[in-house]
């Protein structure tokens, strides 16, 4: 018989639907007895207009702003799954490749993300699910969000 996953990272946006997908990932950890760590990538893209340059100039103070509010946020979603501090982690920088280097280095066995399976302008917004699914190294589950529409 094939062993299961030993080490599960859900990854969050926090967005409405995350409360889903966290479901999902705790219930395979579960299942496997596996670890389960958290993940939440806070984007850097600056801000930009491509008519009239950039809005808002590239900010640390706003960086540093978002990276207090995701912190807060991550420990709460941490404590209602039951993760310890050990088990979260929050980054800078482009969330596919945060999320394919922390997978790497923590040794997951299994990604968990949202994916809303759009068409059209709102494929991009999807765009990190699909990066992770065709770069990981490990297995990836995107989980089917279901759109309030």
């Amino acid at each position: 018989m094939m062993a299961g996953y030993q080490h599960i990272l859900l990854t969050t946006d926090f967005s409405k639907c995350s409360q889903q997908v966290a479901q999902r990932a705790r219930d395979l950890a579960n299942l496997y007895h596996a670890r389960l760590s958290l993940l939440h990538v806070v984007d850097n893209l600056p801000i930009a207009d491509s008519v009239y340059g950039p809005v808002i100039p590239f900010d640390v103070d706003i960086t540093d702003q978002l990276v207090e509010t995701a912190r807060k946020r991550l420990r709460a979603m941490a404590d209602e799954l039951g993760i310890p501090s050990d088990s979260q982690s929050l980054e800078v920088g482009s969330p596919q490749l945060e999320i394919i280097r922390v997978a790497q280095e923590s040794e997951v066995d299994l990604i968990v993300v949202g994916s809303h399976g759009r068409h059209g302008l709102s494929l991009l917004l999807g765009s990190t699910a699909n990066a992770v699914l065709h770069h990981a190294k490990c297995d990836v589950l995107a989980v089917r969000l279901k759109d309030d529409e």
